[in-house]
């Protein structure tokens, strides 16, 4: 079987690009809980979906006992792949751009197991690096940017890994601002300010996700010991993350975007079940979010797993990524987040549109 061919990065044009009138684009993110792929045409400055796809492979499982891709995980996950391959070729998607983080990155036989993917399925996937991760997250973001946000967190809580991205946008004009996201370029630190470009303070790949947390404290049976613990261990990761210059955080703003983040909005907002529409861009304070993390502790593991818009998927890795979110909250001078219900994907498509010209100025 012969891989699916992918359009260029960012930036970057070859044969494959596709003509103004836009065509249709997929994104794949492979992490290292779940798989999940969009497909989607331009739509204006945004996207419309075709189709989507979202499945736990549990691709990590035993990554941190053994550093290498369990069979049983590259099972699960090769099942999940040959649905996407099917999907791309149903809808006859010539540009995407398919990616494996974390989980690929970290095992001794990651390089192997793309290998097998590519022979299986015929997806020609590519292990990303922290730094274009943590890229793509920024620019999924882009939509929910707020008007006097002059300093900007990007938090992204993987199932293998956090990226953390400071960004200064003192020097950017309000129009620009969300253009500068798409565009930006993390491999440029600091400089003088200019009316365009988005200064990268400094970023941070933390090798600490919600499974990775979770799996360094499985030992340890009570659980608010165990959160703690966890919480604690994620902060010594971060404790010199902390930027001085921006003082009591008034003018910063914090976007989170995961599982984790949409998790906890959709239970502070009380729903019996999960709403995009309803998520996607609402604002909690560290007060409204420390309450839902005591609730969760309170109802226990077994209540966990029953509540609604967590569910036996999610209710093993909620309180690893609640105490990775509250570590972050503690060390950086902001007092709200903005909850963004988008990832790699997003992030993908709308760089992939943008480098193609079939996307408008402002992506959302």
């Amino acid at each position: 079987m012969q891989p699916l061919r992918q359009s260029g990065r960012t930036g970057q044009k070859n044969k494959g690009t596709p003509s103004a009138d836009g065509g249709l684009f997929a994104a794949l993110d492979l992490g290292t809980n779940s798989c999940r792929m969009l497909i989607a045409r331009p739509h204006g400055t945004e996207f419309e979906v075709v189709d989507a796809f979202s499945k736990p492979v549990h691709l990590g499982a035993g990554l941190a006992e053994y550093g290498t891709l369990a069979p049983a995980a590259i099972k699960r996950t090769l099942g999940a792949l040959r649905i996407c391959s099917k999907k791309l070729r149903q809808h006859g998607v010539k540009h995407s751009r398919l990616v494996a983080t974390e989980a690929c990155r970290r095992a001794t036989n990651g390089t192997s197991f793309v290998n097998l993917v590519r022979r299986e399925t015929g997806l020609d996937l590519e292990i990303i690096d922290p730094a274009e991760e943590a890229r793509l997250a920024v620019v999924s973001c882009a939509p929910h940017l707020g008007e006097d946000a002059e300093q900007l967190l990007i938090v992204d809580i993987g199932g293998g890994s956090t990226e953390l991205v400071w960004l200064d946008l003192s020097g950017v004009s309000a129009r620009n601002r969300a253009k500068a996201l798409v565009e930006l370029d993390l491999t440029k630190r600091g400089g003088g300010t200019c009316t365009r470009t988005a200064r990268v303070m400094d970023w941070k790949s933390v090798p600490l996700g919600v499974a990775t947390l979770k799996d360094m404290f499985h030992d340890v049976d009570d659980d608010c010991a165990k959160f703690a613990l966890m919480s604690c261990c994620f902060e010594e990761q971060i404790d010199e993350f902390v930027p001085p210059e921006i003082g009591d955080g008034a003018n910063c703003q914090i976007i989170g975007t995961s599982g984790t983040v949409t998790t906890v909005a959709a239970s502070h907002l009380g729903l019996s079940r999960y709403e995009r529409c309803k998520v996607d861009g609402v604002s909690m304070c560290r007060q409204e979010i420390d309450q839902v993390v005591q609730k969760y502790l309170n109802i226990g593991p077994e209540g966990r797993r029953k509540a609604p818009c967590i569910g036996t998927d999610r209710h093993e890795l909620i309180m690893s990524g609640a105490a990775i979110l509250q570590a972050i909250l503690r060390v950086w001078p902001s007092s709200r987040l903005t909850v963004a219900d988008r990832g790699l994907r997003e992030g993908l498509l709308y760089s992939q549109m943008s480098a193609a010209g079939v996307l408008g100025n402002r992506p959302h």
